[in-house]
C-alpha cells in the first residue's frame, strides 16, 4: 500500500518567496531609472569625446606636410596653408585648403587629407615641362603638356624640345596646343630628326626635318598628314606643306 505526502508549504518558503516577489519589484522600478542613467552617460561620453575632438586643440592641426615636392618648393605650398595652428583637424576645410594651393601656377593636382593625431598632408603633383618655348621677347617659357606656361629657365632642361614663338599670337594657349600636339602626333621614327619648331599661331606650326621645311598647319589631320609627309620626304623638295593634306603643296 502507498502513500502520497502532499508537501505545504511552511513559514520559511512563505517568506522567502516573499522576499523573491520583493527583489523582482525592486528591480523592475530599478530599471527605467539604469537606462536612464546609462543613456546620459553615453551621451555625456559621445558629447565629451565631440568636444575634444572638434573644438578643443587635442586632436588640432600641429604639423603641415608636403608630399610630391621637396625644397623651396615644398615650402612654397606649405606657406599657401593659411590654417591656424592648433585648429581641430576635424574642422578644416581641405576643399578651402586645396584651392588655395592650386593657385600655384607650378602645381597641377592637389589633394589634402588629415593624418590623424594632428598632421595635415598636402599631396602635390607638380607640372612637368613638356616644351620651352622662346617667346617673340626671347625668353624661355616651360610649358606643361596641357599648354600652362609655369616658369621661365634660362636653359631648356634636357629632352625637352625649343619652340620658338613668332608673336602674341603664337603665345595662345591653343597655338602652344597646336605645337604640343605636333611632337605629340610625330612617330618616333620622324620626331627624332626634327630640329626645330616654330608656331606662329594655332593653325600654322612648321618645323625643318631631313633639311627640309615642313608646314604642319594646325593639329587636325595628323595622320593623314604623317602618310602624306612620309611619301613627299623621297622628293627633293625643301618646303613640304602638308597642312592642307589633301592638297598638298612642295617648292
Amino acid at each position: 500500500m502507498s502513500h502520497t505526502a502532499t508537501r505545504r508549504p511552511g513559514p520559511r518558503g512563505l517568506e522567502s518567496s516573499a522576499s523573491r516577489f520583493r527583489e523582482r519589484a525592486l528591480a523592475r522600478r530599478r530599471r527605467p531609472w539604469l537606462r536612464g542613467l546609462s543613456l546620459l552617460l553615453a551621451l555625456a561620453l559621445v558629447g565629451g569625446t565631440g568636444w575634444v575632438v572638434g573644438w578643443t586643440g587635442v586632436l588640432g592641426v600641429h604639423d603641415v606636410e608636403v608630399v610630391g615636392v621637396t625644397g623651396e618648393e615644398a615650402q612654397a605650398v606649405s606657406d599657401l596653408v593659411r590654417v591656424a595652428p592648433g585648429t581641430p583637424l576635424v574642422r578644416v576645410d581641405t576643399a578651402a585648403v586645396e584651392t588655395a594651393v592650386r593657385e600655384r601656377v607650378t602645381v597641377a593636382e592637389v589633394s589634402v587629407r588629415r593624418s590623424w593625431p594632428r598632421t595635415l598632408v598636402v599631396d602635390v603633383v607638380p607640372r612637368v615641362p613638356s616644351i620651352v618655348v622662346k617667346n617673340p621677347q626671347g625668353r624661355l617659357e616651360v610649358v606643361d603638356a596641357t599648354g600652362v606656361t609655369f616658369g621661365r629657365v634660362s636653359k631648356a632642361p634636357k629632352g625637352v624640345p625649343v619652340v620658338t614663338a613668332t608673336g602674341s599670337r603664337a603665345m595662345t594657349p591653343e597655338a602652344l596646343q597646336a605645337a604640343l600636339a605636333l611632337l605629340r602626333d610625330l612617330p618616333e621614327d620622324l620626331a627624332d630628326d626634327v630640329r626645330s619648331v616654330t608656331v606662329s599661331s594655332a593653325d600654322l606650326v612648321t618645323f625643318t626635318l631631313r633639311g627640309k621645311t615642313v608646314v604642319w598647319g594646325g593639329e587636325d589631320g595628323a595622320e593623314l598628314k604623317i602618310r602624306v609627309l612620309r611619301a613627299l620626304l623621297t622628293t627633293s623638295a625643301r618646303t613640304v606643306d602638308v597642312s592642307a593634306p589633301d592638297t598638298p603643296v612642295t617648292r
